[in-house]
């Protein structure tokens, strides 16, 4: 079965035949978009292989190192951890990305990008200066159990599947909107590196589509280049010595490091990355895919890893039609991200130093491009139900506000305020009184 393209007619039920004897696998973005269902024999990995899908995973871990971590490195410096420990701590939150977007990516044969948890490094940036090392170390590890046993507990996900499709996807197109506009943004600061990211992308998408963001991160690259904006040094490269801490339990750290983490993470994380896979046409397992993230942080909190967890940015990077047209050969991208995620993990922070290199106008400018499939499709699905177009449309405004109060994004109080604003506007609403005889 060839699988470059469409079948000829929707699907009309689960894969016949499939691997599993006993039960039918879940629903992917192949049946949920007309596609004919995988049967028995897939292709294995090097079939599925595609460049598109590659650079998309090269591309969301480029935007990983060159934002969030800076982030980490922040909140590093602000609890005064020693160059081993933030080594170490590099090391863990990028050998538990990379170990679940290859695992859980081939797996459900679905693109899950992971990543450390962006909202819980920066709690960390004001509150790990008030604990110990060990506390903190701690503090992970109970952040990590719980969130584990709240997503095999299947509550994060049944909550997930009562929000409006509407709402979701207005929620994914505010996250999107200021890398949208990131790249004009980057036209005022750097007109040469960001125009050429801009033409080199318009021109593949006419000419060579599945490139484009190829192209334009070359353009951008020679751009940068040619105008000297590179500053790239590399003295040596070393492999990473992870440092085992064992952990402090206290209460004042539960309370000031666990307790907002558990929430930001979950809120700001997973909500959006569960979001983002849905809107892309495929049914994740929540339970699978935030138990196991769950997991992987709790193993891997004692050398340093604050959170792994799903993410909703770079994963957008890896669902869409850039990685590739066919739904089903989209995981790649995610197996791509997850050894870029573990290459870098093996070397530390030493190689973080190509990624931090680039100008931050090239990043944002290839970032934007690259989103741009993404953010129309978060769009489209925002208004396509007149009924919720109101809440929807509150949902996008608060998500791209950039709103933060308790230490949690906006991506959460979009969301609530677009569920809010459905159930007033749609469920509490009085039937019509009948007219009287």
């Amino acid at each position: 079965m060839s699988l470059d393209g469409p079948g000829p007619g929707p699907a009309s039920g689960p894969a016949s035949g499939s691997s599993r004897a006993v039960e039918a696998p879940r629903p992917t973005a192949a049946t949920a978009k007309g596609l004919r269902p995988l049967r028995d024999r897939r292709p294995g990995l090097r079939r599925d292989a595609s460049l598109s899908a590659v650079l998309a995973g090269l591309v969301a871990v480029i935007v990983s190192y060159s934002g969030p971590l800076v982030i980490v490195l922040s909140a590093a410096s602000a609890g005064r951890l020693s160059t081993a420990q933030t080594s170490s701590w590099v090391w863990a939150i990028s050998i538990g990305s990379g170990l679940t977007c290859i695992g859980l990516s081939l797996r459900t044969k679905m693109p899950v990008i992971t990543a450390w948890s962006t909202p819980g490094a920066a709690l960390l940036v004001t509150g790990l200066g008030a604990y110990s090392y060990a506390e903190a170390i701690g503090a992970f590890l109970v952040t990590g159990a719980v969130i584990t046993l709240v997503g095999m507990s299947g509550v994060f996900g049944w909550l997930m599947r009562q929000v409006p499709a509407a709402v979701v996807s207005a929620m994914l197109a505010g996250i999107l909107f200021s890398f949208g506009t990131g790249v004009f943004t980057a036209l005022k600061t750097a007109p040469a590196i960001a125009g050429a990211v801009l033409l080199g992308y318009l021109l593949a998408k006419r000419l060579l589509p599945r490139y484009a963001v190829l192209v334009a991160l070359a353009a951008g690259v020679a751009a940068a280049a040619v105008t000297a904006r590179l500053d790239i040094h590399l003295d040596r490269i070393a492999l990473a010595r992870p440092v085992l801490t064992a952990p402090h339990f206290s209460l004042a750290a539960l309370i000031g490091i666990a307790v907002p983490m558990i929430l930001a993470t979950l809120a700001s994380q997973n909500a959006p990355g569960m979001a983002v896979l849905r809107a892309s046409g495929y049914e994740p397992d929540d339970r699978l895919l935030i138990g196991t993230t769950g997991l992987v942080s709790t193993v891997l909190a004692p050398f340093g890893s604050h959170a792994v967890n799903l993410a909703a940015i770079t994963a957008a990077l890896c669902t869409g039609p850039e990685s590739h047209r066919d739904p089903r050969r989209r995981y790649v991208a995610g197996v791509a991200c997850g050894v870029f995620y573990l290459l870098i993990g093996a070397f530390g922070s030493t190689l973080v130093v190509l990624f931090g290199g680039l100008p931050g106008e090239l990043v944002a400018a290839v970032a934007g491009v690259a989103l741009l499939g993404a953010l129309a499709g978060g769009l489209t699905g925002a208004v396509q139900e007149p009924k919720d177009r109101e809440a929807a449309l509150i949902t996008f405004l608060a998500t791209a506000s950039g709103l933060t109060l308790f230490g949690i994004g906006s991506a959460f109080w979009g969301l609530l305020f677009g569920v809010l604003a459905h159930l007033v506007l749609t469920r509490f609403r009085r039937a019509p009184k009948e007219a009287a005889a």
